[in-house]
């Protein structure tokens, strides 16, 4: 009888992109250069963060032919590749704003336990041979991530070029987040 639990060829090469996508997201996001403005470094740890779903979507896009997954995917590529543009045009002028020291450190912090809460749970999801299921509870956190990121920059003194882009963030990154979990509860059901 076959072992039914070793992961399939297509998983081992998936979860090693996906581990290798996560780990250089991480590394840029913490090592990019920060400024005394929360406009440049919101942007600026946001921008890595952006690349890495487009990359895991094209990732996942590999491997299945899921089409309420391949849509999903689609439209992380499509959003984030305009939300990178965005944030690009408007990081020279929102670089010329300066927060006060106490806004930084608070802003800063508060991102770091983003960051550690969302790699985690990333990093954490089922290893599986059903990879659409993999990918959304991979996806989910990183959504939910960067609502709570943007969220956290409209707390302080921001660019007004940045404003619009973090509304957008918030209100796009919450319903891609609930799209993916109506579809989880789908797949879910359907193998019950």
């Amino acid at each position: 009888m076959k072992n039914t639990t070793l992961l399939s060829e297509d998983a081992k090469t998936y979860l090693c992109c996906f581990y290798q996508l996560l780990d250089e997201m991480v590394h840029c996001m913490t090592t990019a250069g920060l400024t005394q403005s929360i406009s440049h470094n919101f942007i600026a740890q946001m921008i890595p963060h952006h690349r890495a779903a487009i990359q895991m979507s094209n990732n996942v896009l590999r491997f299945t032919e899921n089409p309420s997954l391949r849509r999903i995917a689609q439209r992380i590529i499509e959003e984030q590749t305009q939300s990178i543009g965005q944030m690009e045009a408007a990081l020279v002028p929102c670089g010329k704003l300066s927060n006060p020291q106490t806004d930084l450190r608070l802003y800063q912090r508060r991102m770091d336990l983003i960051y550690r809460e969302m790699y985690a749970k990333m990093g954490s999801a089922p290893e599986n041979n059903a990879l659409a299921a993999v990918f959304i509870r991979e996806m989910i956190p990183h959504h939910c991530g960067a609502v709570r990121m943007a969220q956290n920059a409209l707390k302080y003194d921001v660019c007004t070029e940045l404003v619009p882009i973090l509304r957008s963030i918030i209100v796009r990154q919450r319903q891609g987040a609930a799209q993916m979990r109506a579809l989880l509860r789908r797949m879910d059901c359907q193998r019950h």
